[in-house]
């Protein structure tokens, strides 16, 4: 009987010992994921570290040519520079208005025309729909001088408004389609179990709809932001020196002898300030905005 238990207990053992190495392959991968994961980090993250870790060093530390990876001394005055080298919250002031101004319009004309695009059937629905995508399809570049001869035939040239109106041709298609995908995740019998139960169309999208859109209203309404705060082109050719925007002010420290290169990563990590904020007051609906429709039923 020892004889014959003997090639079970070797066969159990031999089990016993296979269990780790079937673990090793996803353990492995598992590994080479994180070991990815970890080197996009530093790739993406690295330019915004030198850029904060160049506006505290010495002015002469920032054209060192053997630069040192970490700061050896910290100072301020590169952001004293910076606020003196020429108006900062003028442009600051302005760039906020227009984004601000960016951001409203195209959420209510994107959510609505979004909301007609994806509920209602109409002649031409495909057509605007396929417009859409072309329109962002278009190189901005290519766009100039017909933006500016309109804007001057307009009365628009140097104008805030006129330039908000320039950003909206660029970022209300991204808006619709957008907002468009997060309603078509919406099912439609939500809304019409609340008609059933006495609300009109507009009574239902309001209690019903609006609520699980305004997730995805909030990561639109950053991304929205984010484009139009970052813009430079337009803003340098449509608008003049003394209504410049805060994109184009940090143009100010390239001048004939040089460029400053400590105060303008100075200037660029105080622009950096209201995206890093505005980002902080909004991540979980951020978060929940992206993830929205991830689960559908």
């Amino acid at each position: 009987m020892s004889a014959v238990a003997t090639p079970g207990r070797a066969s159990a053992a031999g089990r016993k010992s296979s269990g780790p190495r079937k673990s090793s392959g996803p353990r492995k991968s598992k590994l080479g994921w994180n070991l990815l994961g970890l080197l996009v980090f530093l790739t993406a993250g690295f330019p915004v570290y030198w850029m904060f870790n160049t506006a505290f060093k010495p002015a002469k530390d920032a054209i060192d040519p053997d630069p040192s990876l970490f700061p050896t001394g910290l100072t301020l005055d590169n952001f004293r520079r910076a606020l003196d080298i020429a108006d900062f919250w003028g442009p600051v002031g302005r760039s906020l208005v227009v984004s601000l101004a960016v951001v409203v319009i195209g959420i209510v004309v994107g959510m609505l025309a979004a909301l007609a695009i994806s509920r209602f059937a109409f002649r031409g629905r495909k057509v605007v729909i396929v417009g859409i995508l072309a329109v962002q399809m278009v190189p901005l570049v290519a766009m100039i001088i017909p933006v500016f001869l309109l804007l001057n035939d307009l009365d628009q040239y140097d104008k805030l408004s006129g330039l908000i109106i320039t950003y909206l041709t660029f970022i209300l298609p991204f808006t619709v389609w957008t907002l468009r995908g997060f309603i078509v995740n919406i099912p439609k019998e939500l809304e019409e179990a609340a008609m059933v139960d006495g609300c009109s169309r507009t009574g239902a999208f309001i209690r019903v709809v609006f609520p699980l859109l305004a997730p995805g209203m909030v990561a639109t309404s950053v991304y929205a932001f984010i484009q139009a705060w970052n813009e430079y082109l337009y803003a340098l050719m449509l608008m003049s020196q003394k209504n410049q925007t805060a994109t184009v002010w940090l143009g100010n420290f390239t001048t004939k002898h040089g460029t400053e290169y400590a105060p303008m990563m100075a200037g660029s990590t105080m622009m950096a300030v209201p995206i890093v904020v505005l980002f902080l007051l909004v991540q979980r609906k951020m978060a929940a905005g992206l993830t929205a429709g991830a689960v559908k039923g």
